[in-house]
């Protein structure tokens, strides 16, 4: 269960007292409570078959039903009704919606408080544009919408409820899941403005046959082609979920062939979204740099499995086959069409900075972005998993033999997001070989003053540190005082 922070409830428990502040004026203040009630109904139960396996499964087996696909009746509820009447229209499907992560009881209200609010904003900001008359609600001698004023209403209602959602939304990544201030917000509005406009003219339709002849009855049919975007948003998860699986079964097959290294891939993921959030990249790129921090060692499969498991020291004709891994795992990947970005990581995930890597030698800006923040990601992990036959090094250690090599074998500023990001999120690290090896094979930690900026430093008796590549170690060589070993490692 992951906990959330004290900053991420204190900030979840104003956002519902605001709520609440909201909707307070609704008791007699003149509610059209029976409106109000049915758009709360229609609105829970749009999002009830998310939470339903009869419902929320077409035959496919995908969920069609994701969050923010009903927005059109929360704008309609805005352009109908008083804002704090419509403030209320989010509360019963907020709460009964479908929530992923734990603590759900806490994102639950989150989510109920935080619609509440867009909602109340967005029809205040329609009634200060005249909304109710433009949407033939009386006044003036209009009985039905004055097209096309009412469209200035309509879309300030969906620009307000976009804003809050977004200002909300960064605030919470700010709190709670503590992302820099300079990029918890970014990307969010450009994002939003695209999707929460045509939400608009969708609740703006629903509000007009809500007001029509044929009464509310009438409104229902806009589900219709809301529910057949959400069709189409399921057969895009169905399409994102086949590429977990894909990379979930190459990463499994990777740690089969290597089991020194199980769960390094997906390690190195994560501490390569950690740096990827620190300089706010945009969310599509810190995806992509995901799975390349997952798959910057698939090259493996492609390596025998005598050489990656052999006792005793490498031959040179052995170390060039290792030191193929990356273009193996290039070749294996070119196919995949979505994973964009990451081919280069995985590619040149071994280059360093000052042109002394493998497999091309590329020095610098040469190197690819995307390979150069694996670099810093795979290094740190390196350093600081604990394997059956040595004790990782603890995070300020590794970290600071990251800075001593920064600038000659990684670059500066990834070293520096990363470490923003240690001191922001923490790190946990695992065992990631077998446990079950006897006694006799494991050995003490190195010395804090070995220089080895991505170590394996005490393998066990038999095995030689230029094995690393398991944990992408380089071997220390002989060179100017102060220079970063060379990569030539598993």
């Amino acid at each position: 269960m992951r906990v959330i922070p004290g900053a991420g409830r204190a900030y979840i428990l104003c956002v519902a007292l605001c709520a609440a502040a909201c909707a307070y004026p609704a008791p007699g203040a003149g509610t059209p409570w029976r409106a109000t009630a049915l758009l709360a109904a229609v609105y829970a139960f749009c999002e009830l078959p998310a939470r339903c396996r009869l419902l929320g499964r077409s035959v496919s087996g995908s969920v069609p039903v994701a969050a923010g696909s009903f927005f059109p009746v929360l704008i309609a509820a805005a352009l109908l009704l008083p804002p704090a009447a419509a403030a209320l229209v989010a509360v019963p499907g907020a709460l009964c919606g479908k929530v992923e992560r734990k603590p759900r009881t806490a994102r639950r209200i989150w989510r109920a408080a935080q619609l509440a609010v867009a909602t109340w904003a967005a029809s205040r900001a329609q009634v200060v544009l005249g909304g109710p008359v433009a949407l033939g609600g009386g006044g003036y001698g209009l009985t039905v919408p004055d097209f096309p004023y009412v469209l200035l209403p309509a879309g300030a209602a969906a620009l307000a409820f976009c804003l809050v959602l977004c200002a909300l939304d960064g605030g919470i990544l700010l709190t709670a899941e503590r992302l820099p201030a300079r990029t918890a917000w970014r990307g969010l509005l450009s994002r939003s403005l695209a999707p929460h406009g045509a939400h608009g003219l969708a609740g703006l339709m629903m509000a007009v046959l809500w007001r029509s002849p044929y009464g509310p009855a009438s409104a229902l049919l806009v589900l219709l082609p809301m529910y057949i975007s959400c069709w189409v948003f399921a057969q895009y998860h169905r399409e994102r979920a086949a590429h977990q699986a894909t990379i979930r079964a190459l990463v499994q097959a990777v740690d089969i062939k290597d089991t020194y290294t199980r769960g390094h891939s997906e390690r190195v993921g994560h501490a390569s979204v950690l740096i990827a959030q620190e300089m706010g990249m945009e969310q599509e790129r810190i995806e992509m740099l995901r799975f390349a921090g997952i798959l910057h060692d698939v090259g493996k499969l492609g390596v025998p499995t005598r050489v990656l498991r052999k006792d005793g020291p490498l031959t040179p004709e052995e170390r060039r086959v290792i030191e193929l891994h990356p273009e193996y795992g290039h070749e294996m990947v070119r196919g995949i069409g979505f994973l964009g970005e990451a081919r280069s990581a995985i590619l040149h995930h071994h280059e360093r900075l000052d042109g002394s890597g493998y497999p091309y030698g590329l020095a610098g800006d040469r190197i690819p972005e995307f390979a150069r923040v694996v670099a810093v990601a795979d290094a740190f992990d390196a350093m600081t998993s604990t394997r059956s036959y040595r004790r990782g090094r603890p995070v300020p250690a590794a970290v600071a033999e990251l800075e001593r090599c920064a600038g000659t074998q990684f670059d500066p500023e990834m070293v520096r997001a990363l470490v923003c990001a240690l001191d922001r999120h923490g790190w946990r690290t695992a065992v990631t070989a077998d446990e079950t090896r006897a006694p006799a094979q494991r050995q003490a930690p190195a010395p804090e003053s070995a220089p080895l900026p991505d170590p394996r430093p005490d393998p066990p008796p038999g095995r030689r540190p230029a094995t690393a590549g398991r944990g992408n170690v380089p071997p220390a060589r002989t060179g100017a005082p102060g220079q970063a070993p060379r990569s030539g490692h598993r």
